[in-house]
């Protein structure tokens, strides 16, 4: 009787044993299933909580998503560097993440060329010409995402320029050639600048470097208006860039209303925190199944013309009545 109880206990023991072993790996596979992004800023760390982090975050917030407990997200910082911006991309297709998320054309392309089969989910000014996807409405390919359409408006920022100051002769753009979309932005300038007499000056901000130079240039040549590209190594700078033309007195226009909540006079586009919101929407259809492939690429819905009045005064500026009529926000 005592040898039937002891097989009993054995017995009861060893079930135990394997339920309890079941369980643990069930729940080791439960936390090895959580989806982990990728998500890689060419700028530095920090410089992307005006832009495209705080809606991309709140988008994730939206749909339920919390850090470390359904999502994990690895955030990589390039500082400017190209060449760093290579060794983050290579580290993070080794580390197989889920779905990477590309803001800015220079990292989608450093992304698509290091892989064709991890999904990608890029913010940038035209994914169609920068070679990024075979169609918007079909990308066919691992890279999807959404067009801030930022090349289309050359015309307007030259008509802005035009509008604030109707005695400018020379305008002063900060580029980065390296940019696709940034080249597409200037060659639009160009015939509106020349229709109205405008001569269009550029200086190229490659990396962290060249901003030294190329305010040192502007400084020297000193134009009459200056627009700023809405390229990620600018954006990054926009700090510097809006205390810059403050003490030079120069009015810019932006692309990005972040450069005016810095500072700056006045930008109109598309607004970035509603592009990165809807960012994480495609990552969420990705990590239910959806294939890059067959997800359009979307275009915005939501432009905004935003004015600082107070760096207008500070400049001696008298703004237009129809552009304090179009304005969507007005800063004092």
């Amino acid at each position: 009787m005592v040898r039937r109880l002891s097989l009993k206990l054995t017995t009861a023991l060893a079930v135990t044993l394997v339920v309890l072993f079941a369980a643990l790996t069930a729940c080791a596979q439960t936390q090895s299933k959580i989806p982990h992004i990728g998500y890689i800023w060419l700028g530095a760390e920090g410089s992307d909580r005006a832009t495209t982090l705080p809606g991309f975050q709140q988008g994730l917030r939206e749909l339920g998503y919390q850090q470390g407990r359904d999502i994990v997200i690895d955030y990589s910082y390039a500082d400017g560097s190209v060449e760093r911006l290579r060794e983050l991309v290579s580290h993070t297709v080794a580390s197989k993440v889920d779905v990477i998320v590309a803001p800015g054309v220079i990292v989608a392309d450093a992304v698509k060329s290091a892989t064709r089969t991890i999904p990608v989910v890029a913010l940038v000014g035209d994914p169609l010409a920068s070679g990024l996807v075979a169609s918007l409405a079909r990308p066919g390919g691992n890279v999807t995402g959404f067009s801030s359409m930022w090349p289309d408006l050359g015309g307007k920022f030259i008509e802005l320029v035009h509008e604030l100051v109707p005695h400018a002769a020379r305008v002063a753009m900060l580029w980065n050639p390296s940019n696709g979309a940034s080249r597409d932005l200037m060659q639009a300038m160009r015939e509106p600048a020349g229709s109205l007499g405008l001569s269009l000056l550029l200086y190229e901000t490659r990396r962290p470097a060249d901003f030294p130079i190329a305010f040192g240039a502007i400084t020297e040549q000193n134009p009459d208006a200056l627009v700023i590209d809405t390229d990620v190594l600018l954006i990054s700078h926009r700090k510097s860039i809006v205390e810059f033309a403050a003490e030079r007195r120069l009015p810019s226009v932006y692309g990005l209303r972040e450069f005016v909540v810095d500072g700056g006079l006045i930008s109109y586009g598309s607004s970035s925190f509603d592009l990165s919101r809807r960012v994480a929407g495609y990552v969420d259809k990705i990590l239910k199944g959806a294939k890059p492939a067959d997800l359009p690429v979307e275009q915005p819905t939501k432009f905004e013309l935003v004015l600082n009045l107070k760096t207008a005064k500070a400049l001696g500026l008298t703004i237009p009545p129809m552009i304090l009529a179009r304005a969507d926000e007005v800063l004092e």
